[in-house]
């Protein structure tokens, strides 16, 4: 699966949300939170196009771009990764350190306890 930087995953997510969409929304939505140059953009939109990330439309003098890779599928592989390296592979110390750190909300809580319940269910 391609491999995507940080900058590009933060313009990969604005085209999550809403897409189709020109290089011109997509500056001005990922200018809500920060500012960003016109030319920064269009750099990893064509840097992206070439990994097979997004893909584009041409129509008259405008491209309109969409996400090739899909949400779901690129966080659970870079979710794996992160285990694997940070944790050789195993998710309980990485809950532990939240735990431990007091990061994990009663709602986190909850949905993991719901994840397990769910997980032995299909799992017996």
């Amino acid at each position: 699966m391609t491999e995507i930087s940080k900058t590009e995953f933060e313009v990969l997510d604005v085209l999550w949300l809403q897409h189709p969409a020109t290089a011109n929304e997509i500056i001005a939505k990922l200018n809500e939170k920060k500012e960003w140059h016109e030319k920064t953009v269009k750099t990893l939109l064509n840097r992206m196009v070439k990994k097979g990330a997004i893909g584009f439309e041409k129509q008259q003098r405008t491209y309109i771009y969409t996400p090739l890779l899909e949400r779901d599928s690129y966080t659970l592989k870079e979710s794996k990764s992160l285990i694997e390296r940070m944790f050789s592979g195993k998710i309980a110390p990485l809950v532990a350190g939240f735990a431990k750190s007091d990061e994990l909300s009663k709602e986190d809580i909850s949905e993991l306890k719901q994840l397990i319940d769910q997980w032995e269910q299909d799992n017996e």
